[in-house]
């Protein structure tokens, strides 16, 4: 009988083409698809589950605020229903977020540190420039005072969005969406 050395396994020759589509099985059953969503560095403050094709973890997308903040910057300056007079928000379009992840879904759940818990049409998100704040008034938004992620609608641009039911929206603590 003849022997082929393949690395360090020897097998008759007769055998070897089953032995490499047999390995070759292997590698394409475990092989990951392409992604471009880049794995976090820091520490995570956002996931992103569901109808989405873009992961960088076990069928989520998770990100770091550095990943966050390298989204195009997003500045609203409105008032709320929770603050007194008009404040600056930065951060991003959250149209921007479901497309880097291609969101396929019809709607997103938001969830707070606190558990509350929201669902949103997506279509809302392209009628309006709806952001993830991650700071108001240049300062860092940070989880004793509605951070690390806040859902921010330009109010003062719409009248429409001055109605209670939008109130309801502003979630803020975001540390989840959902797309379904």
């Amino acid at each position: 009988m003849v022997f082929q050395n393949i690395g360090c396994v020897l097998l008759p020759v007769r055998g070897v083409l089953a032995a490499v589509l047999w390995v070759g099985a292997i590698s394409v059953s475990n092989a990951q698809p392409p992604s471009d969503l880049p794995e976090p560095d820091g520490k995570v403050i956002l996931e992103v589950h569901g109808a989405i094709s873009n992961t960088n973890a076990d069928d989520v997308a998770r990100y770091d605020r550095a990943m966050l903040q390298a989204l195009p910057r997003t500045r609203i300056e409105t008032s709320t229903s929770v603050t007194d007079g008009v404040h600056v928000f930065d951060g991003f379009l959250i149209r921007d977020l479901l497309e880097q992840v291609g969101a396929s879904g019809s709607n997103v759940v938001a969830t707070a540190l606190n558990e509350y818990v929201i669902d949103f049409p997506i279509t809302e998100f392209d009628d309006y420039d709806v952001i993830l704040a991650y700071a108001m008034d240049g300062r860092r938004l940070r989880a004793s005072d509605k951070g690390p992620l806040w859902i921010v609608y330009p109010r003062d641009d719409h009248p429409e969005l001055q109605d209670i039911r939008y109130d309801y929206r502003w979630v803020w603590q975001v540390f989840r969406l959902d797309i379904l």
